[in-house]
């Protein structure tokens, strides 16, 4: 390249990042390898409610993009939730720790650093680490989200919604799995033989598949995640006394082995705030701004319909002030629909070792605007803590792509100490309200009390769950044929007669459309009760 075509390169760079309004910065760009500080790098608040990209292979840096991100939006007044998968992210509570590294790059940039701190409150799911339990009643996490978990097929998730909709007339309330477990043992008993004729479609032979899989949830511990004090996603939304926004860090130190749960859970906070929040159209900044990590969680093995309720989400929530950061390895991992919703783009280097490698490769290239980069060298040479960068201006159209050197975050880049993770939770007020777990009485409670079993007690529950999904499953192996039919001969089903509408799912998508649902529950199935 001339110096004539960098100069013109640098220049172009520099104006297309230069905005009327807020802004965070993110760097400074990088051309025929040397940083120019003349050239930086940023992103307009105003359009991070049009969510956005941050990928890379392991170990290039996203993790310090996102801490660098929340930070300055912290320091904007903007809340943010993020999740934190490896414990780094722990550390945006305590000043960072200045060295010759962070000094030289922020004299690169062109940048001020100075170590601070930001208001952090740290959540758990369930109470599973150091954090505030987070807790879903079942009731609001909906049989929808609740099958996915499970690893339901289509007729049992819509027979799940058929046992929500019973358990909804009958008043039982279902708060947590041992309620949900009792309406099931309920539906599959003899005296529950009427109820179960009365639903239409739902076998009994499904059903006790829904309970043999609900069983396995509370043997992987997720019991612990349903129940009550349910978890208000409004609180996500505040600011700190001293007006910055207050980053929410869900700590997830267990998260690989609950994978469909993590994911499942944000998208169902996400559907909850949709829910709630009014329309705010273009906003100076958004009112919440939301990293969903290991985003390709979210969409391994997801149905169509389960695809097709994210992308509304996405669409539509940013018109109520919430910005979505999708953060995975590759943009592959996320669905073409999804991708195409995601204005901003911060990609840091990918490795190029295989076949796969390379098709992931030239697939992240040919999303990016045309550009004097080599991409495809850049993606393969960048260094850790450099990206390549296009956003969407003020005018709402992409910028220049930028290969940009990053500032580093000025919180400590590393877990913060345990003692005071704990101190902090400990002084939350939001410890004082979800810390303890409240048993309210329930459908299990209340099937007890009809069956003459007393008031019942949530030691009960798994003993007679058990020996119900036993006796239900030898009655599932005599009869093969009624079991998961579209899984076993999906040619056969295909190559037959299309045969009349199935009175199941006709009856769950009148139960998902009832008036006077909240939009999203005709999504998601969610439903809540507001404290």
């Amino acid at each position: 390249m001339t110096e004539k075509t960098s100069t013109d390169q640098v220049r172009a760079i520099a104006e297309g990042y230069t905005f009327s309004g807020p802004s965070i910065a993110l760097g400074a760009a990088l051309v025929d390898g040397q940083v120019h500080a003349d050239a930086p790098v940023r992103l307009p608040l105003a359009m991070m409610n049009r969510h956005g990209l941050v990928a890379g292979a392991t170990g290039t840096g996203k993790t310090k993009t996102l801490q660098l991100m929340a930070e300055q939006l912290s320091a904007a007044g903007v809340p943010v939730f993020l999740a934190d998968i490896k414990g780094d992210l722990s550390g945006l509570s305590a000043p960072g720790e200045p060295n010759e590294k962070i000094t030289a790059r922020a004299s690169d940039v062109g940048m001020d650093w100075a170590p601070a701190s930001f208001p952090v409150e740290y959540y758990a799911l369930g109470g599973d680490g150091v954090g505030i339990p987070l807790r879903a009643r079942v009731s609001s996490f909906g049989p929808i989200l609740l099958s996915r978990i499970m690893d339901l097929n289509e007729t049992q998730e819509s027979s799940l919604q058929l046992i929500f909709h019973w358990a909804d007339q009958q008043g039982l309330e279902l708060y947590d799995l041992k309620d949900l477990r009792a309406v099931i043992t309920h539906l599959t008993s003899p005296e529950g033989k009427e109820s179960l004729a009365a639903l239409g479609g739902l076998s009994k032979a499904t059903a006790g598949v829904i309970l043999r899989e609900l069983v396995g949830l509370e043997a992987d511990g997720m019991e612990k995640f349903f129940g009550e004090p349910e978890f208000d996603s409004q609180d996500v939304l505040r600011t700190a006394e001293d007006g910055r926004g207050m980053v929410s860090c869900l700590e997830l130190p267990t998260v690989q082995t609950k994978p469909a749960l993590f994911s499942t859970f944000l998208m169902w906070l996400l559907a909850d705030l949709f829910a709630d929040l009014p329309e705010v159209g273009d906003v100076e900044k958004p009112k919440l701004v939301f990293f969903f990590d290991e985003a390709h969680l979210l969409f391994k093995d997801a149905s169509p319909a389960f695809l097709d309720a994210i992308l509304t989400t996405v669409r539509l929530i940013r018109s109520k002030g919430v910005g979505i950061f999708f953060v995975t390895q590759t943009p592959k991992d996320v669905p073409g629909d999804v991708l195409g919703q995601l204005a901003n783009r911060v990609q840091h280097a990918l490795r190029a070792f295989t076949p796969d490698d390379a098709k992931a490769l030239k697939a992240t290239v040919a999303t990016f605007p045309t550009s004097p980069y080599d991409l495809s060298s850049v993606l393969t040479s960048a260094g850790t803590g450099e990206a390549v960068i296009t956003v969407m201006n003020e005018r709402g159209a992409p910028t220049p792509v930028a290969w940009t050197r990053m500032i580093a975050p000025r919180s400590l880049m590393g877990p913060a100490p345990a003692d005071a993770m704990r101190a902090t939770v400990a002084a939350s007020p939001g410890q004082a309200t979800y810390g303890t777990p409240v048993d309210s009485p329930s459908a299990f409670e209340k099937l007890a009390a009809r069956s003459g079993n007393g008031t019942g007690t949530a030691a009960d529950a798994p003993d007679a769950g058990d020996e119900e999904a036993r006796r239900i499953e030898e009655q599932i192996t005599r009869e093969p044929e009624r079991r998961e039919p579209e899984r076993r001969e999906p040619e056969r089903a295909r190559s037959a007669p299309r045969a009349p509408r199935n009175p199941l799912l006709d009856v769950a998508a009148d139960i998902a459309g009832q008036v006077g649902r909240e939009f999203v529950r005709g999504l998601f199935g969610t439903r809540r009760r507001r404290r």
